[in-house]
């Protein structure tokens, strides 16, 4: 008996005060998801999801400044990751739908009621951003400089009026002296 005891005991433990925080979050969110007040419940579910990527986005190192997580109470509340990713509520104000904007639109990463999937899949679009990050930031391969060759000197306007008149002279001579040697 002391056995069953022993075990009862353990699983009737009360759970931590965040764990149990976050699941009268759920609960109130799941109640106030049919009351008129569907923003703040909107907002109340990207928080909790904001507080289930507190342990992701704390293993990221400091020095990369890709995300820009928080949650905007627009017209539409949204959780950002960074700027161009971030999740919504879907239309029936319970399920999590992960998006990115491309240039082509706009694409569904993830959707789903639990939040353990959204996380899962948040983390492996910060992985594949990281990586994205790590590729543009790897140098490109050394090459030997290359040594460009002096540009050729530039002869000055009158050393090459000198040149063309003493060729044009050579020139004349050379056709005078062929033509004289014709005629005898």
């Amino acid at each position: 008996m002391s056995d069953v005891q022993s075990t009862a005991a353990t699983e009737a433990q009360p759970t931590r005060l965040r764990d149990a925080l976050r699941k009268a979050r759920i609960e109130a969110a799941d109640r106030t998801g049919v009351v008129v007040e569907l923003r703040d419940a909107e907002v109340a579910r990207l928080e909790i999801m904001n507080e289930a990527l507190d342990p992701l986005f704390a293993q990221i190192p400091e020095k990369v400044d890709l995300f820009d997580r928080g949650v905007s109470q627009g017209e539409t509340p949204r959780l950002w990751i960074d700027v161009v990713a971030h999740i919504l509520m879907g239309r029936d104000k319970r399920i999590y739908r992960f998006v990115q904007d491309t240039r082509f639109g706009r694409i569904v990463l993830a959707e789903s009621h639990d939040v353990p999937v959204i996380v899962d899949a948040v983390t492996d679009y910060v992985a594949r951003r990281m990586i994205e990050r790590e590729h543009a930031m790897v140098a490109t391969p050394m090459v030997e400089p290359v040594v460009e060759a002096p540009p050729p000197k530039r002869r000055s306007g009158l050393g090459m009026f000198v040149l063309g008149f003493l060729l044009g002279a050579a020139a004349l001579f050379g056709l005078a002296v062929f033509a004289s040697l014709r005629n005898l």
